[in-house]
């Protein structure tokens, strides 16, 4: 749930006010009843499945989604009430250029198939037109420069944030990017899932090239040249684990350097096509831009065209007419696993909210996030980060110097919740209600501009990376902020009418998280103001790896599918959050009245209660193919070792559900990991 970006939004002072008192919440209706259990399985075999799997047996998975359940699945469910908030905007008469006609002329337009479809490829053509006269390398820059600007990006990865050693300003910085699978590994491997997922991407730049007119050789012989380009790209690109090492993304250079020593990309020149003016950038990852320097030199130009040709298509496919849209998912299948395409309200409602996302929430806000909601949030995010502090104080590990510092963090927190005080404001947005390719390419190329404008001014700490509707939650270490908007603050993570058990061990688990991630691997590297710096004592933080290595040998162990394990090392910082976040909640609940208690609701202890509301916000089932791109790209381990690995690690589950040596997660209580 962390990234690493650089967002913000007011303190909610009301949390600030509360963090030295405990306040308990209650509810005032009759408790939720736990249904579904499986009292057929010792929980301390598999609590996952203890708590879940009569669901998980039963559950079908949709022929259009990925997978089903919760956290990012309960999306799809989300998408019903924007569809419907926009079904009534996009047949209302609305004010000319508000938010409500702009919101709403844009989902009529993307619903229009038949105009779309009677368009064909005629919206792009003056882009490939463009890239067919391309002569030399300063015609493709100024290209991939004017293409960058409209929100399809190919070679060059630009984006505006904070400078990780001033966090106060914002910066230019170049990340690797030109490769069109999911990750730079899936050039290289060669079993049997990789190599077909290989196949159907070259067969899917075949196949849009075709879609414009040039015959099926040429496609191919152009789709694999795209594709070669594209392997030596990856070659120089860094794997996701290395680029968890948040120090070595830090390589800020003086434009002029950077110029002279790669003269072919032309910097100078580059950067002012593409709006910033600077005489420094942060580059990410060298290595990706010494090679690219060296392949815009060393490859033919007619290779480069295929190249931006297959990009240009691949990226503009989904705006266009139902045969790119299939091509497009022909690959998705092969991808995901998913089986039949979404509907077309489906893909549209997802489309607004990714374009115009900020006006789409004002209307959602209002409609169904109520404020007693964001008070109630207050006072459970107040708890954790009071239960966190007692965790610090009583660290067998840390010296008081560095437990010190820690408490200075976690007291300089921003909490966000629900959604924004100052909404994007989308004047410069043109929308038609047909001109659905016009309209996507403004919206991209506001939010270029809204980007761009950031460029050496201060970080604007309101700000919001994700929209209210969104069923999420983030850390940003750079902002040493936490963010939990309106979409995730319903079942099964909170409910106004829940007792505590049930909220505690659902959103509070994830406010825990959330927390933690200011103190995992990488959000440890930061001071309390978002600096990269060295707030440790050397002994304290060798202590702090040490415990990470052991989160990482353990998850290593951990089997998702026949030979496919956990990546401990790319996973680490969300298991660390997932390990603390379930501790941290669990003494929170202890403040509360029912935490105090042991009274049964519907048979189950409060404690119960609380380990089995864990178990459900992680319930989730997703296709085999969906699952083995998510262990190799996605830094979250799969659901059930959300469940199952924290819970090991946890006495007073064992205390709850009386886990006993034999039982499958059972650890001897010295080899139960504990970081914070």
């Amino acid at each position: 749930m962390k990234q690493l970006v650089y967002l913000s939004v007011m303190i909610l002072t009301a949390a600030a006010c509360n963090r030295g008192a405990v306040m308990t919440t209650t509810a005032t209706t009759k408790p939720i009843v736990i249904t579904g259990i499986d009292a057929s399985k010792r929980p301390g075999n598999d609590f996952f499945m203890y708590a879940n799997g009569i669901w998980y047996d039963t559950a079908q998975i949709p022929a259009a989604q990925t997978g089903v359940g919760s956290y990012s699945f309960m999306n799809y469910p989300q998408r019903i009430r924007l569809q419907g908030i926009l079904d009534s905007v996009s047949a209302a008469s609305n004010t000319p250029e508000s938010n409500a006609q702009k919101v709403g002329d844009f989902y009529a337009s993307g619903m229009d198939t038949a105009a779309i479809n009677k368009r064909g490829y005629e919206p792009i053509k003056p882009i490939l037109t463009r890239i067919d006269a391309l002569t030399d390398v300063t015609s493709l820059l100024k290209l991939v420069a004017d293409e960058q600007k409209a929100g399809n990006g190919s070679i060059i990865g630009l984006s505006i944030g904070s400078d990780n050693k001033q966090s106060t300003v914002n910066i230019a910085q170049l990340s690797q990017t030109g490769i069109g699978l999911p990750d730079r590994d899936y050039y290289f491997k060669t079993d049997s899932a990789t190599t077909a997922i290989q196949r159907a991407y070259k067969t899917y730049i075949t196949s849009l090239l075709t879609l414009t007119g040039i015959d099926a050789a040429t496609a191919a012989k152009q789709a694999d040249a795209a594709y070669d380009i594209e392997k030596q790209m990856a070659a120089a690109h860094k794997t996701n684990i290395e680029r968890r090492d948040v120090r070595a993304n830090y390589n800020k250079m003086a434009v002029a350097t950077l110029a002279k020593s790669q003269s072919t990309l032309n910097w100078t020149t580059l950067l002012s096509d593409l709006g910033v003016q600077v005489d420094s950038i942060n580059v990410r990852q060298p290595a990706y831009y010494y090679r690219l320097n060296t392949l815009l030199g060393t490859t033919p130009i007619q290779n480069w065209q295929a190249y931006l040709k297959a990009n240009a298509l691949t990226h503009y496919a989904n705006f266009l007419s139902q045969p790119f849209l299939e091509a497009s998912f022909a690959y998705s299948k092969a991808l995901t696993g998913q089986a039949v395409k979404q509907t077309r309200t489906q893909e549209m409602t997802q489309a607004v909210d990714q374009s115009l996302g900020d006006a789409l929430a004002q209307l959602y806000v209002k409609k169904y996030f109520p404020e007693a909601a964001k008070k109630r949030m207050t006072v459970l995010v107040a708890n954790l980060e009071k239960a966190f502090e007692a965790r610090i104080n009583r660290l067998d590990w840390m010296s008081d110097s560095t437990k010190t510092k820690a408490k200075e963090k976690l007291y300089a927190f921003t909490e966000k919740i629900g959604y924004p005080d100052k909404w994007r404001d989308y004047t410069t947005v043109k929308v038609g209600r047909d001109t659905y390719f016009e309209n996507r390419l403004s919206a991209a190329k506001n939010e270029y501009d809204y980007n761009i404008a950031k460029l050496q001014q201060p970080v604007d700490r309101t700000e919001w990376h994700t929209t209210p509707p969104t069923v999420t939650a983030y850390n940003s270490p750079p902002l040493n902020e936490i963010v939990f908007p309106a979409g995730i603050l319903q079942s099964p993570y909170f409910s106004l009418q829940a007792d505590d058990a049930l909220n505690y061990g659902g959103i509070g688990m994830v406010i825990g998280h959330e927390i933690t991630h200011s103190f995992d691997d990488q959000g440890a590297q930061f001071d309390k103001v978002g600096n990269v710096t060295n707030w440790w004592t050397k002994d304290d933080y060798a202590k702090f790896k040490a415990r990470t290595q052991q989160v990482i040998d353990q998850y290593n162990t951990f089997t998702v599918l026949d030979s496919v394990h956990v990546k401990g090392p790319l996973t680490v910082g969300e298991n660390t959050a997932d390990i603390a976040g379930v501790a941290i909640a669990y003494d929170a609940f202890k403040l509360t009245e029912q935490g105090k208690d042991t009274t049964k609701i519907d048979g189950f202890t409060p404690d119960q209660r609380f380990f089995i509301s864990i178990a459900r916000i992680w319930r989730v089932k997703t296709r085999d193919e969906f699952l083995r791109m998510y262990v190799n790209t996605n830094p979250h381990s799969p659901a059930k070792w959300r469940v199952n690995g924290p819970l090991m690690n946890f006495t007073p589950f064992y205390k709850a559900f009386d886990v006993k040596p034999g039982d499958k997660m059972y650890k001897p209580e010295a080899e139960r990991i504990t970081v914070w």
